[in-house]
């Protein structure tokens, strides 16, 4: 689960074979999905192309559900999670050419209850550094509290004091999705209406986006929703969306590419929808501004790699590409823009280990900047099941280790409690005779299960299979007993860990 992707070392173009695909997209695009989609079993995808101010090619392929195999089309719904961010930087410079605010504008001027660590940065953060990752976060830092839990919008901006960037402001990029939180939280403060709404009637409804929604009630009950999948341990395995309105401007959209086809037309006119403008262009033209560097190195073919206002920002044989991918439990999402070419595209799909996705998305880009052919997907694979492999291996071997340990009678029962994060909060652990099990303050729908690998360390497993398997500390020492939790990389990097502060809760599910 998580809202960015990070770019495989093939995202650079490649030209490894002498021989030029003639009109992949009419000639060979159905056929190439139809067996990449075999190779990485992924269920279902939908793809929007859009060329010259025309969709050129938009079909589903695959399915939304493996069990009842209803076909994906144009406009089965998905969670785009971090493609919203464009939606939320275009509404900030929007609201910067109405003159309601200006990015270089404290964030604290908007937000009075915006604390930071430290009480200078507090005072010098502004709207652009919320907007281009550059506050001092490390990617992905606090996300296990701000992920699908419980928490307000207002709450999880407020935790934001008890968090110690683990970088320098403003030195380097850090993907912070918190942040976007706090920039969307902007709009109501300088012109009264929430971001759903703001989104609602500055887009979804001028576009006709009639299947777009920032609300998960309404992608849960749409009729056009997809499933949503992951891998875990080597099988596809159906999963439950999460809940993550309360991130909303990090990432809560659900859509259908027939929808998104019209979001970026517009984009690619500069604003302007079937002769009617949207958005000004100085606006658009404002997201496309590096405010950041991303990636200080070249590679082949691409020469800068930074971030404007909700895209990500790259050249390729001398086009610059406007881009930002998405992804949320069980769900993988692509939008990129070619300006200069007119040119875009839009891939969902509703499997979230996967590359097929980022290896489509390359391909289309050599195709129109006329590059020869390979098959990107075949390499990326290849690369992808060496990762899926050790993955494998190292959880075989973690299993293997908890169950040759042997474990005494009430060996748990010592770790029984409620334990706290000062960032996240409380968790309790209540002892049972073969395991423990964890109960989060903050994420009810989660339940973890801590079995003894060591005397003092632990596998710790979950029943949302997409926060992963981790081996964890557990300490008890002079009286104080801590617990160590962990996620996949892909949601929160960070160990974080909780000490006991007394006897065990039973958190409420409100």
């Amino acid at each position: 689960m998580l809202f960015f992707k990070k770019m495989f070392p093939l995202m650079v173009l490649v030209s490894t074979s002498v021989f030029a695909q003639v009109n992949f997209i009419k000639d060979s695009l159905d056929t190439y999905l139809e067996r990449e989609l075999k190779r990485w079993n992924v269920p279902g995808l939908a793809i929007a192309i859009v060329k010259n101010g025309k969709v050129i090619h938009q079909k589903g392929y695959g399915y939304t559900s493996t069990d009842k195999k209803i076909p994906v089309t144009e406009n089965t719904v998905f969670q785009i999670a971090s493609v919203s961010k464009a939606f939320t930087g275009t509404s900030i410079a929007l609201l910067e050419q109405y003159g309601k605010l200006k990015l270089n504008d404290k964030v604290v001027r908007y937000l009075p209850y915006f604390k930071m660590h430290e009480e200078w940065k507090t005072k010098e953060v502004t709207i652009a550094d919320l907007l281009s990752h550059r506050i001092g976060y490390s990617t992905f830092q606090s996300d296990l509290l701000n992920w699908a839990s419980n928490c307000t919008r207002r709450a999880l901006i407020e935790n934001m004091v008890n968090v110690v960037p683990s970088q320098g402001f403003r030195t380097r990029y850090g993907y912070c999705n918190v942040g976007f939180l706090t920039a969307g939280e902007i709009i109501p403060a300088v012109c009264d209406t929430s971001w759903d709404d703001y989104l609602t009637y500055h887009y979804f409804k001028p576009l006709g986006m009639t299947n777009t929604s920032t609300r998960f009630a309404d992608f849960k009950q749409s009729k056009l929703a997809s499933k949503g999948y992951t891998l875990f341990d080597g099988q596809l395995t159906e999963i439950i969306p999460a809940n993550i309105d309360n991130i909303g401007p990090a990432g809560s959209i659900s859509s259908s590419v027939n929808d998104l086809s019209k979001w970026i037309r517009m984009q690619l006119e500069n604003g302007v929808y079937e002769g009617k403008e949207i958005v000004p262009a100085k606006a658009i033209a404002r997201t496309r501004q590096s405010f950041m560097i991303v990636n200080p190195t070249s590679f082949k073919g691409m020469n800068f790699y930074t971030y404007g206002l909700g895209w990500f920002l790259h050249d390729a044989e001398g086009k610059k590409v406007v881009t930002h991918d998405g992804g949320a439990t069980g769900f993988l999402s692509k939008v990129m823009l070619v300006p200069e070419e007119n040119f875009g595209i839009v891939i969902l799909s509703n499997l979230d280990e996967q590359a097929l996705y980022e290896a489509l998305g390359m391909q289309l880009l050599n195709d129109l900047l006329k590059q020869p052919y390979t098959n990107l997907s075949l390499s990326y694979h290849t690369s992808f099941l060496e990762d899926q492999n050790e993955k494998r291996t190292a959880l075989a071997a973690l299993r293997q280790k908890a169950q040759n340990y042997k474990v005494v009678s009430g060996a748990y029962t010592p770790f029984a409690g409620t334990y706290t994060n000062a960032v996240y909060g409380k968790i309790s652990i209540e002892a049972k005779s073969s395991y423990a099990e964890i109960l989060f303050q903050h994420h009810p729908q989660y339940t973890g299960k801590l079995v003894f690998t060591s005397a003092t360390t632990f596998m710790l497993s979950y029943n949302d299979p997409s926060l992963g398997v981790k081996e964890v500390q557990g300490q008890i020492e002079q009286g104080k007993v801590t617990i160590e939790i962990k996620v996949n990389e892909n949601l929160d990097g960070d160990a974080y860990t909780f000490t006991r502060i007394g006897a065990f809760e039973k958190f409420s599910k409100n």
